[in-house]
């Protein structure tokens, strides 16, 4: 794909995030612009309160959805959990408990494919949401993203889908996200993860993103920045509600 049909697909791409009511979660794994930082982005929304009622925190090097107020969160096993946490330069993303279990499965020196193997989509009727996950490796510079869906012929099946990306080129980011838009039950996202832009200084593609997504549903956005360089790892977060 020659580069300026990239950026007139990234561009649109952008365009129709911004229209769509209902992405759900999301990853986005790129390069910055001037090419110095790999980057992973993830955002979470919500259309019940109980979705909403969280903030995305960074503790001890890991990236973590907290509740907003404890008191009254609902099935927290579905929507607190870790988000981003790394192993020796390879650096992984989700949208649920499975980061604990692709960790694991680094830390014993297997790849994310034995670990996503064992996990299917989550058991949320009847919207069956997918599962989705990404990984950057540092020192190789490449990316893979993976897509844990039911099965539209037997909701208590899953289908793998696991994408492998070679190089991260500046400018670009490939997205994928839970859901296709609104819908009753919700609509699973289908395809390949697509290019979006990942264009100027980190604060203002951060903005782009965040301002990208329903006003009314998008509940926080995290971007962790890597340097290959230097091993510097730097984030940037905003959350829709504050403690």
């Amino acid at each position: 794909m020659a580069m300026a049909s990239l950026a007139e697909l990234a561009a649109e791409n952008l365009r129709r995030l911004e229209a769509n009511p209902y992405p759900g979660r999301g990853i986005v794994l790129g390069r910055s612009s001037d090419g110095g930082c790999l980057l992973q982005v993830y955002w979470i929304m919500g259309r019940s309160a109980n979705s909403r009622n969280r903030v995305l925190v960074v503790d001890e090097g890991c990236l973590r959805t907290e509740p907003l107020h404890p008191a009254t969160l609902e099935n927290p096993e579905l929507v607190i959990y870790t988000a981003m946490d790394a192993h020796e330069g390879h650096h992984v993303v989700t949208n649920g408990d499975h980061t604990d279990t692709i960790m694991e499965a680094l830390r014993g020196g297997q790849d994310f494919r034995t670990a996503l193997r064992g996990r299917g989509h989550e058991p949320d009727a009847p919207h069956y949401t997918p599962r989705i996950a990404g990984g950057i490796r540092v020192r190789e510079g490449d990316a893979w993203l993976a897509l844990i869906k039911a099965d539209p012929g037997d909701a208590r099946r899953s289908v793998r889908l696991f994408f492998e990306i070679e190089a991260l080129p500046p400018g670009w980011g490939w997205c994928l996200t839970t859901y296709e838009g609104e819908g009753n039950p919700l609509p699973s996202f289908r395809g390949e993860p697509y290019p979006l832009p990942l264009a100027g200084p980190l604060d203002d593609l951060m903005a782009a993103i965040w301002n990208s997504l329903n006003a009314e549903r998008r509940v926080g956005l995290a971007l962790k920045a890597l340097d290959p360089a230097t091993g510097k790892v730097s984030w940037r977060i905003v959350n829709a509600h504050t403690p």
